[in-house]
């Protein structure tokens, strides 16, 4: 195959899906272990930790909302291959500096590097639709959605399981198979952005707020969207100090913590792969708000509360993972309500709401958690992040159920009107 063809042979197909599973089994894999690195490295209790890892996240979700526009433009400029082969490198060297860390500045040196080279989503994205017949786009784009949710099981139980070896292992690992990954797309990986395609790198078309601008004309998007932004920054409390409420809490050490978030992995991926395409377009798209709306809020209640023994935990998650059918549904409902040509902005408006509250959430969530298990806290209450996340989807119920009922009456008139 030439440097530049239109297609891409099926070797090249796996390494964009080993490329996106690398990218969220890397983020998984060291959630188990931050704790115990953290703490090893500056010496802080688990309530100390936590806030330093509120830093690390805060600043992996900040370089993600810089460079996720940024490399996906920088690729429409010079191609797919440079820019995905660059950023797998840059992966691996991240994942190095975090495992031979003698310091947490370096441990903040690789989360940055970290956040914007695991930005190769977009990329990895632009591939597929580069060398997908439209009747094949879907299916290949599912693969990519495989790949992400078969990282978020593999990588916490590797994790756990490494790390229960030696904390500084499950880097050491993560480093070593995104560099094979690495050289095995030196070898597969074609260009497939022909150059007459290609279009010159503008700065003000790589900014991270770009998609948002249209959204305010289309009151039905910007309610949903404003939901599904509360939505977001609840859930954000469980990357955030999961693996911290966990071992504060139950006392888990890291092989319990990467269990217990891969059959977070696996139930979310049985909802959102299955069940939803069979209850959504059975019982519609707002009741499928409302329901998830309802399930993940008594799963964070239940989090919050639960008992020192952490068995009701996993029945918990069982309950949380039908809050999946939040995003498929709030996203149906805003496409609808987009027209046909607006439709890259949504997306892009989308991404860029998601990619706040990954800077925003984790320095909330774990600040609250130290300011309630810090010595000499004036009340003792871990489960304190998962009742605020609680509060916060409770309140996305108010734009989204607002913007309901005025859409609602607007349609009624509208049919009178047609009568």
């Amino acid at each position: 195959m030439t440097a530049e063809a239109p297609g891409a042979p099926r070797a090249a197909i796996l390494f964009i899906f080993i490329t996106v599973l690398m990218s969220i089994v890397g983020f998984g894999i060291i959630i188990p272990v931050m704790p115990e690195l953290i703490m090893e490295l500056t010496g802080r209790t688990e309530a100390g930790a936590a806030q330093l890892q509120g830093y690390l996240l805060g600043v992996y979700g900040l370089m993600q909302l810089i460079m996720s526009p940024v490399l996906g433009a920088l690729s429409d400029r010079f191609g797919r291959r440079p820019v995905i082969l660059t950023s797998v490198a840059a992966y691996s060297l991240d994942f190095l500096l975090m495992a031979l860390a003698p310091t947490y500045a370096w441990l903040f040196l690789g989360r940055t590097l970290s956040g914007a080279t695991a930005a190769t989503y977009a990329t990895a994205n632009a591939f597929i639709a580069d060398v997908s017949p439209p009747e094949k786009r879907a299916g290949n784009f599912g693969l990519l959605g495989a790949a992400f949710g078969l990282g978020f099981i593999v990588g916490p139980a590797l994790g756990g399981w490494l790390g229960d070896i030696d904390t500084r292992l499950p880097f050491f690992a993560a480093s070593g198979v995104a560099f094979m990954n690495f050289l095995f797309g030196l070898f597969v990986l074609p260009e497939t952005l022909r150059k007459e395609r290609r279009r010159r790198f503008e700065w003000r078309r790589a900014t991270p707020l770009g998609g948002l601008r249209s959204v305010g004309r289309h009151p039905v998007v910007l309610g949903v969207l404003a939901a599904y932004f509360l939505m977001q920054l609840a859930h954000g409390a469980l990357p955030a100090i999961w693996a911290f409420f966990g071992a504060e809490k139950f006392g888990w050490g890291p092989r319990e913590i990467g269990l217990s978030l891969a059959f977070v992995g696996v139930t979310a991926a049985l909802v959102q792969g299955g069940l939803t395409r069979v209850m959504i377009p059975r019982i519609g798209q707002q009741r499928a708000v409302y329901l998830g709306m309802a399930t993940m809020t008594a799963s964070f209640l239940g989090y919050a509360f639960a008992t020192p023994s952490g068995a009701w935990v996993y029945l918990w998650i069982v309950v949380g993972a039908f809050g999946g059918f939040m995003m498929p549904a709030m996203q149906a409902l805003m496409s609808a309500a987009t027209p046909e040509t607006e439709q890259g902005e949504l997306q892009g408006a989308i991404a860029s709401v998601m990619s706040i509250t990954t800077v925003v959430s984790p320095l909330v969530m774990t600040q609250v958690f130290y300011a309630f298990t810090r010595p000499g806290a004036d009340t003792y209450f871990p489960g304190a992040p998962m009742l605020l996340a609680a509060v916060v989807l409770a309140l996305a119920l108010l734009p989204f159920r607002r913007t309901m009922r005025r859409e609602g009456v607007r349609r009624r008139v509208a049919a009178a009107g047609a009568a």
